[in-house]
């Protein structure tokens, strides 16, 4: 008796949880050889080179396209290219990783064989433990033998997202364990929106010549400042401190007889203020919670340094 053909969402729900399951399998059963592994690549000279073919190709371009944007120099050599030249870019100093769900594809001889003679140590990343990769790998991440989630259990499914996995989790562990910052990560990521994000307040604001005042300065020359500089804002200053704020906001607030005050008549006295090693996304944040357009840039000593500008942030792609 034939059954109906399952729905679409049932069908992905399935895909999901068979691969869900062979991520419980990684977690539970970690390769023993995973600490030591780590421990080899943040003491190597070189570079991890990681390397597969087919599925495992494109899996190793993701890992290894991870691993040198998280402080990890690597680079991806094709197991084809490499028996055809690109073994050159492989040197003593570094290390490889090599993948193979079954452990045994054969294109992969040439590089494993390479490494073996010139002394490169090698991960192998197989579920097979019997395999010839697995056999001359210098470390062993197994992977578990888990259920393809295709329907006919062939098509590298849950075997691929494992390895995808592994691969994310040997980056994590290494940037954990050289303390890699969002400042780190900015300096691989200056483009698009992510440089952005990480952008700081220091990247954006107005620096230098600054509109300055003080308490005791007639409104008519503020108003001459704020015109000059063109931010909308003046910074009112006493023995080099920030001592109050003037925006459009306040002359508005301030119309009558407003060519009759000072700027501490109308500064605002506590404003805030942010610093410019601060990320500009952070500053975005602000500017939207206080519904206001420019912000006071201060060092650690509380001396202004710059006017950030909603504008600024904009024209930068800060969303």
């Amino acid at each position: 008796m034939s059954h109906p053909p399952a729905t679409i969402s049932e069908t992905a729900r399935r895909v999901l949880d068979v691969e869900m399951r062979g991520l419980e399998q990684l977690a539970q059963d970690l390769p023993g050889d995973f600490t030591a592994f780590i421990e080899a690549v943040l003491s190597m000279s070189g570079r991890l080179i990681v390397s597969g073919i087919g599925k495992s190709a494109h899996i190793g371009h993701k890992i290894s396209a991870t691993l040198a944007s998280t402080g990890t120099p690597s680079l991806f050599v094709h197991a084809t290219e490499a028996s055809h030249g690109d073994l050159g870019m492989i040197v003593p100093g570094d290390i490889a990783i090599v993948i193979s769900n079954s452990g045994q594809t054969r294109e992969l001889q040439d590089l494993v064989s390479y490494c073996k003679r010139f002394d490169i140590p090698m991960a192998g990343i197989s579920a097979n433990p019997d395999s010839v990769l697995m056999r001359a790998a210098t470390y062993q991440l197994l992977i578990p033998k888990a259920e393809e989630a295709c329907s006919i259990g062939m098509a590298p499914t849950t075997s691929t997202t494992i390895t995808l996995a592994l691969g994310d989790a040997i980056a994590v562990a290494l940037m954990e364990q050289r303390g890699f910052t969002a400042d780190h990560f900015k300096n691989f990521h200056p483009g698009g929106k992510l440089g952005m994000q990480l952008a700081t307040v220091g990247d954006l604001m107005h620096g230098g010549n600054l509109p300055l005042v003080t308490g005791d300065t007639p409104m008519s020359d503020v108003l001459l400042a704020m015109t000059a500089h063109g931010l909308g804002a003046a910074l009112v200053v006493r023995d080099g401190q920030l001592s109050g704020f003037i925006t459009d906001g306040d002359l508005r607030r301030h119309m009558d007889d407003l060519l009759s005050k000072t700027a501490a008549d109308i500064a605002t006295k506590d404003p805030t203020t942010m610093h410019p090693d601060d990320f500009a996304a952070e500053a975005m944040a602000v500017l939207n919670r206080l519904k206001v357009n420019v912000l006071p840039i201060l060092d650690q000593q509380g001396a202004p340094v710059g006017l950030l500008h909603m504008q600024d942030l904009v024209r930068a792609g800060v969303v």
